[in-house]
């Protein structure tokens, strides 16, 4: 499998990252260990998670997924073939929040600990912080990569002009830089990335690892009606999408997969794999049936006419 750059780090991924955030929510540790094993086998190679994966389910208090990813690096021994990355900044409660030095410092020693491991490949700023200043932020990660502790940092939720600023602060103080950025992108949420970011990104050779690529699983076809939406919990996420254009890309990519023989999903995200700039989109999933069908999205290629046929149904300009 053709590996990619993430950034100008020097750590090279497979096209498809694994959204960990349904370790220990929506997929039970049996079958995380299966889905990583399965991840794994097929050649990919970057994990996605966070230190807050998954504070929102009623008695969790955050860590689950990174303690689960932990468990599964122990027991497989596969750590030197897995890129993880994980992230820092969201509420935790108790006032473990933000992107203070002190609370990094802290945080990167939980997150080792849950995952068992002594490195961090990619640690993620999950959202901006406005109250800690860019260089103390930086100089911390800084502190962190020259331990050992982390290979290399990304943002993630952080606006175009914030990201600059960013970049220009590691430059101009010659601080480790954001090597990555993790914007929401797919083919229904195509302005927020592509009307500010992605010229940032592809002029300072930013790696992309865009979450929500099958905008919470309304790109799969599974949902075409209101009536549709009983069918997950996460149905009522996708409600905003069934509109005019919604229906109208929900119609391209079932042109696309008969053509070629796939499903909507895998040509979903073949189009994000396909698209200057775009590293690795992450995508999730709760079955083995379920990550079977986004593996074989990773050998999916689309013709030129193809990606403009998915390009003209999903216009935003």
């Amino acid at each position: 499998m053709q590996l990619r750059p993430l950034g100008r780090s020097g750590l090279m991924t497979a096209p498809l990252a694994f959204g960990g955030n349904v370790f220990g929510w929506t997929a039970d540790e049996a079958m995380s260990f299966r889905l990583l094993d399965a991840f794994v086998g097929a050649g990919f190679n970057l994990i996605d998670t966070a230190d807050v994966y998954s504070r929102w389910v009623p008695g969790h208090a955050g860590g689950e997924s990174e303690s689960i990813i932990g468990r599964w690096l122990k027991r497989s021994g596969k750590r030197s073939q897995v890129l993880i990355a994980t992230k820092v900044g969201k509420d935790m409660g108790d006032g473990r929040t933000g992107l203070s030095p002190r609370w990094i410092r802290q945080a990167v020693e939980d997150s080792l600990r849950r995952l068992q491991t002594d490195r961090i490949d990619l640690y993620q700023s999950h959202d901006d912080d406005p109250t800690t200043s860019l260089e103390e932020t930086l100089a911390t990660y800084g502190e962190l990569i020259r331990a050992g502790k982390v290979r290399a940092i990304g943002a993630s939720n952080h606006t175009a002009a914030r990201l600059a600023e960013a970049l220009d602060t590691s430059e101009r103080l010659g601080l480790p830089r954001y090597e990555t950025l993790q914007p929401l992108y797919n083919l229904v949420e195509r302005e927020p990335y592509e009307a500010e970011l992605e010229p940032l990104i592809r002029a300072r050779g930013v790696g992309v690892i865009n979450f929500f690529g099958l905008a919470r699983g309304f790109l799969t076809g599974k949902y075409r009606s209101e009536a549709d939406l009983a069918k997950s919990p996460r149905g009522a996420g996708v409600k905003a999408y069934l509109n005019e254009r919604g229906l109208r890309v929900l119609a391209a990519l079932d042109d696309a997969a008969a053509a070629l023989n796939a499903t909507p999903a895998q040509v979903a995200l073949a189009w994000q794999m396909a698209r200057p700039g775009i590293t690795a989109p992450i995508a999730s999933a709760t079955s083995s049936t379920q990550f079977e069908e986004l593996a074989r999205a990773a050998a999916l290629t689309l013709s030129a006419t193809t990606i403009a046929a998915l390009d003209r149904a999903s216009a935003w300009r």
